[in-house]
């Protein structure tokens, strides 16, 4: 028992469970280690590991006193460095006509994000201009800039929000075939939409745009057989299943033709019907048949095992029902019928850096908040698009930010950002009035009256634009004469 606390204790202070066993067959424990010296534990192991024990156990070892020599006789003699960082000469060029901009902007009291001053930095790039058409260039984009900046005490959100609703009654409500793909449904227009800012866990119709590397894209075999692993095969697409009442069996009559082309084999079969739970190892092989039997008389079981057998996965990945091939751009695309962007992009020659999905809680789960958030802003922004609508990406922007500020996806709704307002009359404006009135008078909760609908409820001017300030004027006093 005191061997093991000894192990752990040592495990603990970060040492390997390997090496934390043989200190403690040799007699040590965390106490005596610290006590030890050097060249007792140096026996047994090597210098390196001798010290890093050392360290970890919180003893000072002699190497510290020699990597102090060491670093007092590099500040006497200084060497020049053995690693030396190349910068592209374009990132350097831009990096020094970044820091003028900034300089110029900074000297006519402009004050820029950076993100403005590396897009003017990219855009003068390779153009010659004097300094003087710069400095005019600079001034130029901060009077835009100026233009674009929201007033103090503005309403954004409900700006916001009129500027997507308004479009939205616009929109039209069908779902389509995706453009040039017969095969495949994408819901769009304002079903889609509400999909978006509901935080649909699923959308109606998930589907994936899979882009490959330069060894296959071009390759219209190649892509084929990557399209024909992805999509799920069951048996019913290649076998006509047959149930024989007499004998109480299902035939399997396999298609040799369709299973050539999904490049699949009877041992494909024959490996898969074995995991079946409801044939148990009950089946035969004939020729290209296959015989699974009901080992009970009983019709209703025969039944359930006709379509287990029907709905048996032979290949393909969970969730993707059809893959069908696009070329775009001299490449071949894979579009998807279902989505499943965690085993997509695991397979290999798939191009994970513009593999898409439609699907914001699978690209929340994958690749996290910051994916979710630019994958909100490009749905909503390609679904008012389709439609002929212009809406300006920041009012959508910040639809994202709202939906995602806090690490999770939330929906704009009762269950979400409406129904987490810190306003009780907000909430109760919104939906289901009465239960958020009863629950707040219970809890004794207080209303601060600092947005919109709660002012607008017991009629006083709102806290935004010129409600937000107070105006006091105090009079000049007149001297009295003497």
């Amino acid at each position: 028992m005191a061997k093991a606390d000894s192990i752990k204790a040592l495990i603990k202070r970060g040492i390997s469970k390997k090496d934390a066993e043989k200190l403690v067959e040799l007699g040590y424990n965390l106490s005596s280690l610290k006590k030890a010296s050097e060249s007792d534990i140096n026996k047994h192991f090597s210098k390196k590991k001798t010290t890093e024990f050392l360290k970890k156990v919180g003893k000072k070892t002699t190497a510290k006193k020699e990597q102090k020599k060491t670093k007092k006789e590099e500040k006497k003699t200084p060497q020049k460095p053995k690693i030396e960082i190349v910068i592209p000469k374009k990132i350097a060029e831009l990096k020094d006509s970044e820091k003028m901009i900034q300089d110029m902007a900074q000297k006519m009291g402009a004050n820029m994000p950076l993100s403005i001053i590396s897009s003017i930095a990219e855009r003068i790039g390779g153009k010659r201009l004097t300094k003087k058409e710069i400095n005019s260039v600079v001034k130029k984009a901060y009077e835009r800039y100026q233009e674009h900046l929201i007033d103090p005490h503005e309403s954004a959100g409900i700006i916001a929000a009129q500027s997507i609703g308004e479009p939205g009654t616009q929109m039209t409500m069908r779902t389509f075939h995706y453009a040039g793909v017969a095969e495949i449904n994408v819901t769009l227009g304002l079903p889609r939409l509400i999909e978006i800012v509901d935080a649909r866990r699923v959308p109606s119709t998930p589907m994936m745009e899979i882009f490959l590397d330069d060894s296959v894209k071009y390759d219209r075999d190649e892509v084929r057989k990557i399209a024909s692993d992805i999509e799920i095969t069951k048996i019913v697409d290649i076998a006509s299943i047959e149930t024989d009442m007499v004998n109480l069996q299902v035939v399997i009559h396999t298609d040799q033709k369709k299973m050539q082309k999904k490049e699949l084999t009877l041992k494909d079969i024959e490996a898969k019907l074995g995991k079946l739970r409801e044939a148990k190892g009950n089946f035969s092989q004939e020729d290209t048949k296959f015989f699974v039997h009901c080992d009970e008389s009983s019709y209703k079981k025969l039944q359930r095992i006709s379509e287990a057998v029907r709905d048996l996965k032979i290949k393909g990945i969970e969730g993707i029902e059809r893959a069908i091939i696009r070329k775009s751009d001299e490449e071949y695309v894979i579009y998807t019928a279902g989505s499943n962007l965690l085993k997509v992009m695991q397979l290999p020659h798939v191009d994970i850096s513009r593999t898409l999905t439609n699907s914001i809680s699978e690209i929340y789960n994958v690749l996290g908040i910051e994916a979710a958030r630019n994958a909100i802003i490009r749905e909503a922004s390609k679904t008012l698009e389709e439609q002929g609508l212009t809406v300006d990406i920041r009012h959508i922007m910040l639809v994202s930010d709202i939906m995602t500020n806090d690490g999770d996806v939330k929906a704009i709704g009762r269950h979400g950002i409406s129904g987490r307002k810190s306003s009780v009359l907000a909430r109760a404006a919104f939906e289901i009035t009465s239960t958020h009135l009863l629950r707040a008078g219970m809890t004794g909760e207080v209303d601060t009256l600092d947005g919109v609908a709660e002012n607008i409820i017991v009629g006083q001017p709102v806290t935004l634009g010129t409600g937000a300030v107070n105006l006091i004027y105090t009079p000049v006093k007149k001297k009295s004469k003497p």
